[in-house]
């Protein structure tokens, strides 16, 4: 008798546990959701960015969240209505980090999508790989576990960010010609007016990708400044 009750009441406390548990699981999920339910509230309040500059500027660290300017959120809306976008940059407002804290959180949080990420050299979007991986390492820790990598972050390669959802982040050099092994969802062409292959690489994207064409520069001439102000050139010019 003693034993048969003993049974039901351990079963009446494993059952209790397995309820706090998954209702933990629950409100886990629900935070994680709320915390990346867009692009401006993730990185204003949970991922961070690296100011190289702290020192000079009188920072208290050197990493922080975007600051909540009103720019960043007509960006993150922009990004989400059109699936071709063109931007000129100025290097204080920050629009390299943005495009890319875009697309690491379209990848971190839907399965199976992939983001490329072009610049004319392999040491900038190295760089730019780690705008991504910074972005994700200075989430807390929950976030993190909501949303696991495919492996540490100190053990993926330089031009890569891998997630367990089966999407990733990859950085190419320029030309053309890289694109064409990746069907990505996302791309995003860096300083494009300084790529001689950015219209080339503009047509390859169209074909391969499926998601987002992001292309984004500081002034120049070529290509990108004629095809941005609907330049067009003929073979004398």
């Amino acid at each position: 008798m003693r034993s048969t009750r003993f049974r039901r009441e351990i079963e009446q406390l494993s059952k209790r546990v397995d309820e706090i548990q998954n209702k933990r699981k629950v409100n886990a999920n629900d935070r994680a959701k709320e915390a990346t339910q867009n692009a401006f509230t993730w990185v204003t309040q949970y991922a961070k960015t690296w100011n190289e500059h702290w020192i000079e500027e009188g920072r208290p660290d050197p990493y922080e969240h975007f600051p909540a300017y009103s720019y960043f959120r007509t960006t993150f809306e922009l990004l989400d209505c059109e699936r071709v976008h063109w931007f000129e940059k100025s290097r204080d407002l920050m629009l390299s980090w943005s495009l890319v804290a875009y697309l690491t959180r379209q990848a971190m949080i839907t399965p199976f999508r992939g983001v490329l990420f072009q610049t004319q050299k392999e040491d900038k979007v190295i760089q730019l790989i780690e705008y991504a991986k910074c972005l994700y390492r200075t989430q807390p820790e929950w976030l993190q576990e909501a949303f696991p990598l495919k492996k540490p972050i100190e053990k993926q390669p330089g031009l890569e960010l891998q997630f367990a959802n089966g999407s990733y982040i990859a950085g190419i050099p320029g030309g053309a010609d890289q694109i064409r092994s990746y069907h990505p969802w996302g791309y995003l062409n860096d300083e494009s007016s300084f790529q001689p292959e950015a219209g080339d690489c503009y047509n390859e994207a169209l074909a391969v990708v499926k998601g987002k064409i992001i292309f984004n520069s500081s002034a120049g001439p070529g290509w990108y400044a004629d095809a941005r102000h609907d330049i067009v050139r003929t073979e004398e010019d």
